[in-house]
């Protein structure tokens, strides 16, 4: 597979030193006009990714995880050439659908979907409904009876596959609270001939996240390809199997897996059973997409540990204090004069140790203002932000070759606030 790293440096002109580009535009230039912190998404990244995990799944189709990055410029950008989207929210539907998406190309799925969001994916007539429970199968199937309409349902079963990933990210075990046990199915699909509101299009499973290991995706695809085939036997309309998404990457030492090994998982798992695959890739694409942008406000030296104080913070970028995650961080601009390196934590100003964003890194000595760019932040970087102490986070910018553009910039502390209201008893 070559993909072009589209986050490269380049020499300046009279200088010995390097500046990191995003594309064709500077890095300092972005954080001179927009400020920091700030995440910074590549456009051919995006779509170059998108393209090389197209080609696993030829004859199918391919819905991108909009968790792993909502921002409705990303979206369309992949839509445009051909995505179709996962879904697990109404709030995600609603920037599927803002972002240009086709409704015939969008799957819902989700443990928890309220009779609004499934209103609302009935209303916009997407692809396909994934169904997680027998108690969800009867709140949809009433839903549709009150529309006058059918729902398109699949059953996401639950393999009982250990992913091999971090346990906040594995879903596919039968201790997880992600879909149905393998043995109920059968039942469940019964149950959905004896109903008028829905009616059987497939069958779903997703075993986890950031799997780097092609094992557990072989062994996960083949059970539910018997599955199909057994009720396929029984007389069951099984059209298209969703086989999620979870495809990892290399943040620091793992091996990315070959796309040549997954393509070959998926066409030998969709020829046993006759079915039309979809594949839900979400951190593949975007996460090696974008960088994030941060200044070192101050340098703390220590005896017993020096700090990097940067104005990014776990409001900004949750993943390193709540999964414990790896991701490379580099200077900015690379100063050929300043070979030496320093050990250092890079840390974040809120009021929280596990505020940090790297552990023990060797990098050159920092100073007030020196910027830096944290690698493979288009994934679960912005999603998952948020205003903890009433910090407003990173601003978003897209970038095409030579263009770049403000794809979201975060509101001020006041227009935050403005949401609020005191209650009526305090103003009396």
């Amino acid at each position: 597979m070559n993909i072009r790293d589209q986050f490269n440096y380049n020499s300046m002109e009279g200088s010995d030193d390097k500046l990191m580009y995003a594309e064709q535009v500077s890095l300092p230039e972005l954080a001179r006009e927009v400020g920091t912190p700030l995440y910074v998404y590549s456009s051919e990244a995006l779509i170059e990714r998108y393209k090389a995990i197209a080609k696993t799944n030829p004859n199918g189709l391919i819905c991108y995880s909009v968790k792993a990055n909502g921002n409705i410029s990303v979206i369309r950008t992949l839509a445009q050439h051909g995505a179709g989207a996962d879904v697990v929210s109404g709030g995600e539907l609603y920037r599927a659908l803002q972002a240009g998406v086709s409704p015939e190309k969008i799957v819902f799925a989700g443990v928890g979907k309220t009779e609004d969001e499934m209103g609302a994916a009935l209303d916009a007539n997407i692809f396909q409904i994934n169904i997680e429970s027998e108690p969800e199968l009867e709140q949809l199937n009433s839903v549709a009876l009150n529309r006058g309409t059918t729902a398109p349902v699949a059953v996401r079963v639950n393999p009982d596959v250990d992913a091999n990933t971090h346990n906040k990210i594995a879903t596919g075990r039968s201790g997880d609270k992600f879909g149905v046990p393998y043995e109920k199915a059968i039942h469940l699909y019964k149950k959905i001939e004896s109903l008028k509101g829905v009616k059987a299009t497939g069958l779903a499973t997703h075993i986890g996240s950031q799997l780097t290991d092609l094992e557990p995706f072989e062994m996960a695809f083949s059970k539910i390809s018997q599955l199909a085939c057994n009720l396929k036997s029984k007389g069951h309309q099984i059209e298209n199997i969703d086989f999620g998404g979870g495809l990892g990457i290399r943040y620091s030492s793992e091996d990315e897996p070959s796309l040549l090994h997954y393509a070959s998982i998926v066409s030998k798992a969709a020829s046993a059973a006759g079915c039309r695959i979809i594949l839900e890739p979400g951190r593949w694409i975007t996460a090696p997409a974008g960088i994030l942008l941060t200044r070192v406000i101050y340098v703390k030296r220590t005896e017993a540990r020096n700090f990097a104080i940067v104005d990014c913070a776990m409001n900004d970028f949750m993943r390193p204090a709540l999964y414990d995650a790896w991701h490379e961080i580099k200077p900015v601009i690379q100063t050929k004069e300043s070979p030496d390196k320093e050990t250092v934590d890079v840390v974040g100003p809120i009021c929280e140790s596990g505020d940090f964003l790297a552990h023990d890194r060797d990098l050159p000595p920092l100073a007030p203002g020196n910027l830096l760019a944290i690698l493979n932040t288009g994934a679960y970087g912005a999603s998952m932000s948020s205003h903890y102490n009433s910090r407003i986070p990173a601003s978003e910018v897209l970038v095409k070759k030579k263009k770049w553009s403000i794809i979201r910039k975060n509101s001020s502390i006041e227009a935050f606030v403005a949401d609020e209201n005191i209650a009526e008893w305090l103003t009396e």
